[in-house]
Parts: structure tokens; C-alpha cells; sequence
């Protein structure tokens, strides 16, 4: 028999996806990383390009997600972590100026967590349209008369202090539609992240956001960008073309049902020719109650490599554009469910001319549990996003997600969620 999981002890990531939802549930450990205790994983049904189109399909797959993962845990949850993606989410970069308090009579004050939190409020004072919130402000770096790249401000002396802050925006009713699935599955929703801030946690190292790193999460309805630098979070986008894209292409050039040429492509796709060997041949289903057929899997590589060209030529030209792609030091890591699919580092070092890997959620899995495909990568993020968010702020988060954010603990808050 399942227990209820003590809020302060469990945490559930919930990622909710195009062609797939992933539920992760794992356990806080004092001082230590958390250990995660089950795993479950769904079609996704009632999303299309990381929104909901259908409550009931998704409300239906959430639970059902969340079932298998309670169940492989032996622990029943109650709230979940959840995250959050889209066309709809845009992001940009703000700076906010504020002079600093001066309790006494020298010419300089000193900076106190009130100026922090005043200076990320002014750089967060952006113009909204009606229909959209803020997400996450993720500061960038501190600036103390003219003093650049200071990631923990207070103590120090100064007149004048500035923020630059990266803004993360969502349209509300996307995001509402997110919490209203998990409420009819049973489920509260303690907080909305960003899903590819999520991965990052889950498969980039501190050396990588140092150096420079593009995080490339390959999902079922979107790839999500994030950039990494001197260890913050630069920029972040959202291409709307993901693996969906490239089955649609499969099912056209083969003639053969959706289903089935997802099926083909799990199995046996392949995003470039160096990855398969010569003469390899697979079976296609037929449309209608025609014959099946037989084709080399070379033909199959052929539909698929252009597309994944495509794709990963927008995410590089949306480098290009946010000028960010010449602070790379540490290359690319691609993730997500695309990942898996063989020839995807080859073709990636071709179009981004820099190293690539494929990350994995792999530090977190206990011993006993095999490791992690990359399409868990945000579910098993979303953990230690959780976990470091309440480390920070030494207790339990409140009940339930008070949409559009939390106010309380803001300064700790914003800096735990990068430094």
C-alpha cells in the first residue's frame, strides 16, 4: 500500500509534453542530491506544440503518468512540480538601476537583500500585453558603480547599483490550461518552470555554464533553446518544429500512417548516413490495405537528416540573431526524446561546427535503477530545480501555486535559480 509523501521529503516532476508525459518522483536528502524513487512515462495525447488542445486527453495521461510512477515509488503525491513550454513563452533581457541605501553619512552605502530585491523589481518593470505574465526574472549579473560581473552583491559598498535580468513570459492561458489538467488528475501544482531551465539542471555540469553552452531540448512539438554563460542563463527560445515535424515527413514520403511512421522512426531512424550501415532494409505498412513494402533504411535516413537539418539550422541562426553564439566554449548538448535517435551529435557538429554531446540525466539515478534516457531529462531537472529552490528558502513551500508567482523569499529565490 502506497503513503501519502510528506511535502518537505518528495518532490514529483511532472513534464508534460507533446508526445509524451514524464512523471519522476524523488526524495530529498540532507545535504546531499536527491534520490529518485520511481519513474513513469505515457503517450501524450492532448497536446499539440507544447499546448493543451484537449483537457480530458491530458488531465486522463497525466494521471496515468503519475499512477506509474507511484506506484514503481511506493509513494502516493499530491503536488507536483510542473514544467512549462511552447511558442508561447518568449523571454528577453532587461536591466534595472537603483541607487543604493545609505543608512549612515559616508558617501556610499552598502548593499543590503532590500537593494537586491528593489533592483531586480525595477529591471523586471516591462510592459506586458493583458494576456501575459512573468515566469521566471533569472539575474544575469550585479553591477556596483560600474563594478560588472558580481553574482552576490550584498555587503558590498557602492552608490549605485544595477541588475540585468533575463525575463521569462508565458501567455496565461496556457499556463492556466497546464494547472487546470493537473487539477483534474488529482494533482495541485506547487510551481511552473521553464522546461528547458528544468533540463539544464538535469544534464548540463557547472563547467559547461561557465565556459558556454547552447542546451537544445529535442521534443515531440518544440525544441527549446537555452544559453548558458559565466554561468547564468543568457537567453532562451522556442523553435515551434520538434520530432512530430519530422514523423508527419516520414508518413508523406513513405505512405504510411502516422502511427506507423512514428513507429519506423523509433526504431529504425537516423538523422545521418554515418550512423547506419550499407544495406540495411526495413518493412513499411501499407495505407488502406495495401501491401507492405520494403525500402533501405538509407532511404528512411534521407527524409529524416533534411529535417533535422532544418530544425537545428533555425537554432543556430536564432544564436546568430541573439549574437550569443560566439560565448560558446563548451559546445552543445542535445536532449530531449530527438535525442536518442542515432546520427543526431554528427549532424549537430556539422551545422553548429562545435562539440557536441547528448545529455542524459544520468547523476541522479540510484545504482539499482537504470540510467536515464534523454527524454527524461526535464522530468528528473525538475527535481533538482525543486530541490535547490527549497534548499533555499529552508522550509516547504506553500500550498499550491499562487499563479502568476510567489512573492515570498524573492531574493533567495532569484539567486538560487542560477548561481
Amino acid at each position: 500500500m502506497k503513503k501519502l509523501a510528506s511535502q518537505q521529503q518528495i518532490i514529483c516532476g511532472l513534464d508534460i509534453g507533446t508526445t509524451k508525459i514524464a512523471a519522476v518522483i524523488a526524495e530529498r536528502a540532507d545535504g546531499g542530491e536527491p534520490q529518485i524513487l520511481g519513474m513513469g512515462c505515457v503517450p501524450s495525447r492532448g497536446l499539440r506544440r507544447g499546448v493543451v488542445v484537449n483537457l480530458e486527453h491530458t488531465a486522463s495521461d497525466i494521471e496515468e503518468a503519475v499512477q506509474f510512477a507511484e506506484d514503481s515509488a511506493g509513494v502516493a503525491v499530491d503536488r507536483v512540480w510542473a514544467g512549462l513550454a511552447g511558442e508561447h513563452v518568449r523571454s528577453v533581457n532587461s536591466r534595472g538601476v537603483i541607487p543604493v541605501s545609505k543608512i549612515r553619512s559616508e558617501p556610499t552605502g552598502e548593499v543590503t537583500d532590500i537593494d537586491v530585491e528593489r533592483v531586480v523589481e525595477a529591471a523586471k518593470a516591462i510592459a506586458l500585453p493583458m494576456d501575459r505574465r512573468i515566469l521566471h526574472v533569472l539575474p544575469q549579473e550585479f553591477i556596483v558603480d560600474s563594478e560588472c560581473g558580481i553574482r552576490a552583491p550584498i555587503g558590498m559598498a557602492g552608490v549605485r547599483l544595477e541588475a540585468d535580468v533575463h525575463i521569462v513570459t508565458c501567455a496565461i492561458s496556457s499556463a492556466q490550461n497546464i494547472i487546470t489538467c493537473c487539477k483534474r488528475a488529482g494533482l495541485a501544482v506547487q510551481n511552473l518552470v521553464l522546461e528547458p531551465l528544468a533540463s539544464a539542471d538535469g544534464v548540463l555540469t557547472w563547467d559547461e555554464r561557465e565556459l558556454g553552452v547552447v542546451l537544445l531540448d529535442f521534443g515531440g512539438g518544440t525544441t527549446d533553446l537555452a544559453v548558458f554563460h559565466n554561468g547564468t542563463i543568457r537567453h532562451t527560445a522556442v523553435i515551434g518544429y520538434g520530432g512530430d515535424y519530422i514523423t508527419r515527413d516520414i508518413a508523406m514520403g513513405l505512405r504510411t500512417p502516422v502511427d506507423s511512421a512514428e513507429k519506423i522512426k523509433i526504431e529504425h531512424g537516423a538523422a545521418h548516413h554515418r550512423a547506419i550501415a550499407q544495406n540495411e532494409y526495413l518493412t513499411i505498412p501499407g495505407v488502406g490495405g495495401r501491401e507492405p513494402q520494403e525500402m533501405s533504411r538509407s532511404m528512411l535516413v534521407s527524409i529524416i537528416g533534411p529535417r533535422v537539418e532544418e530544425i537545428l539550422t533555425m537554432a543556430r541562426d536564432e544564436l546568430k540573431q541573439s549574437r550569443t553564439l560566439d560565448h560558446i566554449g563548451a559546445g552543445v548538448v542535445l536532449t530531449g526524446g530527438g535525442a536518442s535517435m542515432p546520427g543526431m551529435a554528427e549532424i549537430a557538429e556539422e551545422i553548429f561546427t562545435m562539440p557536441v554531446r547528448i545529455g542524459a540525466p544520468n547523476a541522479l539515478m540510484p545504482d539499482n535503477m537504470p540510467g536515464a534516457r534523454p527524454k527524461y531529462a526535464t522530468a528528473v531537472g525538475l527535481i533538482r530545480y525543486a530541490d535547490k529552490l527549497m534548499q533555499s528558502e529552508n522550509s516547504a513551500l506553500p500550498d499550491g501555486l499562487n499563479w502568476p508567482g510567489r512573492t515570498t523569499g524573492k531574493v533567495k529565490k532569484w539567486l538560487s535559480e542560477i548561481f
